[in-house]
């Protein structure tokens, strides 16, 4: 006899179902791309050390890959991604406080993604300042944080034009993110790998013991911190960066196919996603060294893709550095763009869902969510004035990172108390346990390692910002229920006149 199949009670999204796996993984890849910005931190900090925790993280990042893959088919209709399936596990079992976890992990989600447009659009304003010489010395100092006159100009008129694909629609968005895809990923692919073609100039004892910049050990500590406190503070900024693959979950849910799509864009997202957050970081500390990467009069973070192309292709000049700077801002482009389109469909999951106002519902004649969307270029727009990344980070993953402790525990309990549930992609039955030893290593650093990031990089005025934002939650759904909810029960249904009337 068949086994009774364990009903799901959701909301769907109500987007247009018009791209296919392929639009979910190349809009998606604008996570993995955060590798341009992440692993030139780390080499230059932690040099070698840094290898394993790298390392680490991104396997949890594949891992929430394959969990999401499963989720998302369970759930179709539902969009926004991540956040949105956490919801149906707690609803049924505790439904008073399941609408609020619905509510605070997909705000928490929005706040982790949104800075991403105006974090890459200043880093991309960085190289168009250096390729064009313009002048990066005069500007002025919000809230002690330097930004230059230039960089205000760039970013904001980078996050306004990326608005238009944005609005439309999801098979324009999916074109126009192809473009920007192959031509940033294709070459940074090739930069990943070229190096393992040229012996000579990888020198793989770099790797040895994994030490730090200075020679000590990997378990030395550094700047007077422990070193156990040293790598999960900066597994703080890993996961905000590394673990962004999972992005494309939030497009599953336009899928034609959701049931094989969800498969393989999470599987392919998460496969790709771990080779290039480890094969990149490897090849700077292998290429380049230890010496050279604790010297920044050698190598700089913003330029170090430079430096090293320059060694492994033997070559330098104005040809080459304008070669990849253009791929970093194409490939800083297509993470923006992502950011304006990928959390909005959270914002609106979670207004269709009953906890944020119903203003953020409406749908274009695209089918995307466009209040949204413009509610996330108008947040970015002020945030382009924090003026730099691990200020941004700081700010941004209080959010990010936490928004997945719910959905990871979501997964096991829709595992133990929905077994029969519809599952077109299951994993084996130990990936609960898995999920529920990701949302404690998760909670430990986000938790831990953002108060001591925050120290240590001295960010606690943007860290504790993000804490700000994200208790902004309670007077939004409070301005849902108690006003245009009841505003809206209390608005009386027209009459229907009877026939012949």
């Amino acid at each position: 006899m068949a086994s009774h199949e364990d009903e799901l009670d959701y909301a769907g999204g109500g987007l247009k179902q018009e791209t296919n796996w392929w639009g979910a993984f190349v809009i998606g890849l604008a996570g993995t791309i955060l590798v341009t910005g992440i692993a030139p931190v780390m080499v230059t900090t932690l040099g070698a050390a840094s290898i394993p925790v790298i390392i680490v993280i991104t396997i949890t990042g594949y891992l929430l890959c394959l969990l999401l893959a499963e989720l998302s088919a369970m759930m179709p209709e539902r969009t926004g991604g991540s956040p949105s399936y956490a919801y149906p596990a707690y609803k049924e079992r505790w439904p008073r406080a399941a609408k609020h976890i619905n509510g605070v992990t997909a705000w928490a989600y929005w706040l982790g993604w949104f800075p991403v447009a105006p974090l890459n659009m200043i880093l991309a304003s960085f190289y168009l300042a250096d390729r064009f010489h313009l002048n990066t010395s005069s500007g002025f100092t919000p809230i002690h944080t330097f930004i230059a006159w230039w960089t205000i100009a760039i970013s904001i008129i980078g996050i306004l034009l990326f608005f238009i694909p944005a609005y439309l629609g999801i098979r324009f968005g999916t074109m126009f993110a192809t473009v920007l895809a192959l031509l940033s990923m294709i070459p940074l692919t090739f930069i990943a790998i070229a190096w393992i073609f040229h012996p000579s100039v990888a020198h793989w004892g770099q790797l040895s013991g994994f030490h730090q910049l200075d020679g000590s050990s990997f378990f030395s500590g550094l700047g007077g911190h422990g070193w156990l406190t040293v790598y999960i503070a900066y597994s703080f900024l890993l996961t905000w960066n590394v673990i962004a693959m999972e992005a494309a979950a939030c497009y599953i849910g336009e899928t034609k196919n959701p049931d094989k799509d969800a498969k393989v864009a999470m599987n392919l997202e998460g496969a790709y996603g771990l080779f290039i957050y480890t094969l990149i970081p490897i090849a700077f500390v292998v290429v380049l060294g230890a010496k050279a990467l604790s010297n920044s009069a050698l190598v700089d973070p913003k330029s170090i893709f430079v430096t090293f192309s320059g060694k492994v292709f033997s070559t330098g000049g104005n040809v080459l550095n304008w070669l990849i700077a253009l791929m970093l801002i194409v490939a800083l482009a297509l993470s923006a763009l992502n950011a304006i389109m990928g959390c909005a469909r959270s914002l609106h999951q979670m207004s269709v869902d009953g906890q944020f106002p119903r203003w953020f519902q409406k749908i274009n004649k695209h089918g995307v969510p466009d209040r949204a969307m413009f509610f996330n270029v108008l947040c970015s727009l002020v945030v382009v004035f924090a003026g730099g990344a691990v200020e941004i980070y700081s700010f941004s993953n209080v959010g990010y990172t936490f928004s997945f402790l719910p959905v990871l525990v979501g997964y096991y309990l829709l595992r133990k108390y929905k077994p029969n549930a519809r599952r077109p992609f299951r994993l084996p039955e130990f990936m609960k346990y898995v999920a529920l030893g990701m949302a404690v290593l998760y909670a430990v650093i986000w938790l831990y390692g953002g108060i001591y990031y925050s120290k240590i990089g001295n960010t606690l005025v943007y860290y504790l910002a993000g804490w700000g934002v994200l208790v902004a939650y309670l007077p939004l759904y409070w301005y849902r229920v108690k006003v245009e909810d009841k505003r809206h029960a209390e608005t009386p249904t027209p009459a229907i006149p009877a026939p012949g009337s």
